[in-house]
């Protein structure tokens, strides 16, 4: 198939095109859109998707399509996403177990009780969680936004869920104090400031790019912390000749085709929900509608006003 040609070897894409075709036919049938995260593998993220990047840009373009049908190739938090913005489109998940450490790190119980022991405190919320905890929320936040969403409030102090990380990050970003949860993501916590070390001890002026979903020694360590379009946008802008991008490793191998005069270093990390998506997948779903995303009404209704007021604020 075209969209392949030189990103995977002959013989593979071979092997998937018979699904290449079927789902194309099967989103041409349904009237239906593929988003695709960056941490798809290439197959689906050059094969078959219609729209790619990260999952709140993916649920804001779905907006401006005439589909009847999304299909998220991501995670659940991100359907669900994708539904809040699109409510009154069918959407789709290929795999229900596909979860989120993050998401499933806090319960909407736990925001609760949190709000119960800091009276009067605002809640900002990391879009990687459910619609539940997003519905008791104040305002959402993206890992590119969070700083100015917590400096947008106008108070000395916030709660910020779930991502411990990323919650320090912001801290360090802004005179606002942030009282954390948790919770962290399975693949950026693994990464260490040892393993940067290393990478720059062996390969003399590497450039290092960080999510600020990995611990703090990372975090420090790195030339460049943004998320993951901002990383994205970073390496188009510098084009440095050798790089490593320190988070999911899918996502070089997906940039990495845009810019061959720049190597990637990879640090394979891989997130095993992201993984259990797959070509196979995206075909049933289209094939049998199965995997609809569905959220209470009277959630949908408080989560999105969360999410709606993080996008007054920008992006």
């Amino acid at each position: 198939m075209d969209r392949l040609a030189g990103i995977l070897p002959d013989v593979e894409i071979a092997t998937v095109e018979p699904l290449l075709a079927e789902i194309a036919a099967l989103k041409q049938q349904r009237r239906a859109v593929v988003l695709a995260h960056n941490y798809m593998t290439p197959d689906i993220y050059h094969g078959v998707a219609d729209l790619r990047g990260d999952s709140l840009a993916l649920a804001r373009e779905a907006q401006a399509t005439d589909a009847a049908v999304i299909v998220m190739a991501g995670v659940h938090f991100m359907a669900e996403t994708a539904k809040l913005l699109n409510p009154e489109r069918t959407v789709l998940i290929p795999d229900a177990v596909a979860g989120c450490s993050l998401a499933e790190s806090i319960s909407a119980a736990d925001v609760r009780r949190l709000r119960g022991r800091h009276p009067g405190v605002p809640v900002v919320t990391y879009v990687n969680t459910s619609a539940e905890v997003k519905a008791e929320s104040d305002i959402c936040c993206t890992s590119s936004n969070a700083v100015r969403v917590v400096e947008s409030l106008g108070v000395p102090q916030v709660i910020f869920l779930p991502d411990q990380y990323l919650g320090r990050w912001v801290a360090s970003q802004t005179g606002v104090e942030v009282i954390p949860w948790a919770g962290s993501c399975i693949v950026h916590e693994r990464f260490s400031g040892a393993e940067l070390r290393g990478w720059r001890a062996g390969q003399p002026g590497i450039r290092v790019i960080a999510h600020p979903e990995c611990p703090p020694d990372v975090l420090s360590a790195a030339d460049y912390v943004g998320s993951t379009s901002g990383m994205i946008a970073w390496v188009r802008r510098h084009r440095p000749p050798r790089v490593v991008m320190v988070t999911e490793c899918s996502m070089s191998d997906n940039v990495a085709t845009e810019l061959p005069e720049v190597e990637f270093v990879r640090p394979c990390n891989l997130c095993p929900h992201m993984k259990r998506i797959t070509l196979a997948g995206i075909a049933g779903a289209l094939r049998e509608l199965r995997h609809e995303v569905t959220i209470d009404p009277a959630v949908a209704v408080r989560a999105r006003a969360a999410v709606t007021r993080m996008l007054e604020v920008g992006t």
